[in-house]
Order: C-alpha cells, then structure tokens, then sequence
C-alpha cells in the first residue's frame, strides 16, 4: 500500500469533536491537527489537550489550511452542511458526524457537491464498528441466513440524554438522532434492498412535558422491496436513572435458512458504587447502578478510547493513508437512511402510510 502522511481540521470542538481529534492526534499518519469551534476559549482548550498545532474560531480558516487534506466535521446536526461542503470543493476528505443533515435539501446538495468534486464523504454511524454488528454482516455476506425475510430492532435510552441533546438541537427527535443508527444498521445488513414502504405510529409523554416536539416512543414497520418486513422501535424516555450511558438495543434477523439474535443491552456488565458514577454524555448527571459499556461511542480506560467510535476513526485514518476498503457509511448511504427516517416522522405524525422514495 502507498501510504500518505495527513493533516487533519476537527470543526466543531464539542464532545463528538473532541473524541475525534483525541484519536487523530495520536494516529501514526497524522502529521498536523488543527480545530476550530465557535467558542474561541474551547477551541483553544481542544488545541491544548490534543496538542493541535492550530486553532480558531473560523471554521473555513482551518478547513482552509494548506497542511489539511482530511477533515471532521462534528457541529450540530443542523450546522453539517456549510463545512461539509466547503472541505469537500477544497479537495479535502471529509467525515461528518450521523445523520448527513437535517433535510434532504441539503443532504442533496452535498452528494451533489461529492459528485461534482469527486470527493470523499463518509458519515459517523459507529454501531457498524460493534463487534456484534460486524459479525452479523459477515454471516449474512457468507449467505448463511438465506433470504432475510424479516427483523426487528429496537432501542432504549434514559431521558436524561435524550434531553441533554434536544436541548442542543430542539428540532430533532429519538428518531432523527437515535432510531437512526439501527435504520444504517438493517440497510447495510439488507444492502441493495431498497425500502419502499414505512408505517410508523408514536406517542408523547415526558418529552413534550419538558417543551419539545419530540414522541417519548415510536415503533415503525419498513417493508423492503422483496417484501422483507422489519420492525423498528425506541424509547428515548426512559426515568433520568435508569442504568445506562446508551442506547440498549435487541436485533434479530429472521432468514430462511438461518437466524442472528443480538443482545446488546449491555445488562451482563453490572457495577454499583455509592460514590456515583459520572454520565458520559449529560454534565452533572451521575448514576450509582450502571451497566458498563453501554455507552455507544466507547470509553476512556488506561488512558486510551476505546469502542465503536475510536475504532471508526481509526478505520477512516487508516483508509485515507492506507487506500485500504473501510466500512464507514457512504454520502449515498446516509442520505437514504435520512430519507427514511424523515418518512417514519412523517407518517407517525400522520398516521398514514408512505411511500419511498419520498
């Protein structure tokens, strides 16, 4: 493999961003770091922590960089696309946090940017680096499933995180920022097999209490173009306390000639302390009971980060240096899996069926 030294530009120096340029800090092909955030002062702290050898508060400013031929981007959902775009008509390659965007105007716009370019996009759905997830599509590249005729999937959180981020972006919901990782997920199991129908029914409770338009539960039903049937379902509103980092989840694929069952609710990783232990993702929040391993990015230990999310990154670095295939998801993957979960908002608020393509 020819391999080829990079220079990396983190926008966006939240939690998301700060993991990212943490890892790409210390990756052998990583010859230069900048970050740039909106807040100044926090810039700077990321800078300092990762050694980053620039900083601003200038998004373009660093994308712009002549040392910069990669870079992350980690704003807010609705904040992806300017700098996306920019990086990409600058030649760069570009990972954007999950999902692409907020609208499929502008998740449009940018795979026509991609195609206009040429360019490299992938998008951040780290479930697929889960040990679990890697393995169920290798049985199902193996053919050892059969056809897939169905699955289920479906996920749970505590409201304390779902709150913590509506509070960052007050328009997106469980579906758009959670029930998204497990619509990446069947898809790339199901790869090639369009969906072509969404039914999807949801309910309010606690979340629109707290002033947000947000269903505390959506369950939805995608039927496949070889008629497939799968089931979708998250509640993002469980008690602030209930005892995980994460989303847990069950999947289950349900072939003819064979079956794959996922239990990857993390409850055979138990630990209690009264002292507490802090929330990965929500300031201030600490749980005494918890189940270790839960939370969905990864975890720091012995100094290191380690999970589904370091291993994603890596995986991207290692490409761009490398040239070797990656499993990231593809701009054309992400924007069909926004396209989908658009469809299970649409018809849940609704109550009518429809169609893809919307």
């Amino acid at each position: 493999m020819q391999r080829k030294g990079l220079g990396v530009a983190v926008v966006g120096s939240g939690r998301m961003g700060s993991l990212r340029a943490s890892l790409a800090a210390v990756h052998p092909a990583v010859a230069f770091l900048a970050v740039s955030d909106a807040d100044r002062d926090r810039a700077r702290g990321l800078a300092e922590k990762t050694g980053a050898q620039f900083y601003s508060d200038d998004n373009l400013e660093v994308i712009s960089r002549p040392e910069v031929n990669a870079v992350i981007v980690s704003t807010s959902e609705s904040a992806h696309a300017l700098p996306v775009i920019q990086a990409l008509e600058l030649g760069k390659s570009v990972l954007v946090e999950k999902p692409i965007a907020m609208s499929l105007k502008d998740a449009d716009h940018m795979l026509r940017v991609v195609a206009q370019t040429r360019g490299d996009l992938r998008v951040g759905y780290s479930r697929r680096f889960k040990r679990s997830y890697l393995l169920a599509k290798e049985q199902v590249l193996a053919g050892r499933l059969g056809q897939i005729v169905g699955a289920t999937l479906r996920a749970y959180n505590s409201r304390a995180q779902t709150l913590q981020v509506l509070e960052r972006s007050p328009d997106a919901t469980p579906v758009t920022f959670g029930m998204t990782y497990y619509v990446d997920i069947i898809c790339w199991l199901l790869q090639g097999n369009p969906v072509v129908e969404v039914v999807a029914r949801g309910q309010k409770g606690v979340l629109k209490a707290a002033g947000y338009k947000a269903d505390d539960v959506t369950w939805a039903i995608l039927t496949f173009a070889d008629g497939a049937v799968v089931n979708l379902g998250a509640d993002y509103a469980l008690p602030a306390n209930y005892p995980t980092f994460g989303a847990n989840s069950r999947v289950e694929l349900l072939g003819t000639e064979g079956v794959i069952l996922i239990d990857d609710d993390n409850k055979d990783q138990i630990v209690y302390t009264e002292r507490g232990i802090p929330h990965s993702y929500v300031p201030g929040h600490s749980l005494n009971t918890a189940f270790m391993g839960s939370t969905a990015s990864g975890d720091w230990a012995q100094g290191d980060f380690w999970g589904p999310l370091a291993d994603e990154t890596r995986s991207w670095l290692d490409h761009l240096a490398t040239g070797r295939p990656c499993s990231l998801t593809t701009a054309a993957d992400a924007r069909r899996t926004l396209e989908i979960t658009l469809a299970i908002e649409q018809a849940a608020l609704s109550n009518q069926t429809i169609k893809l393509p919307l």
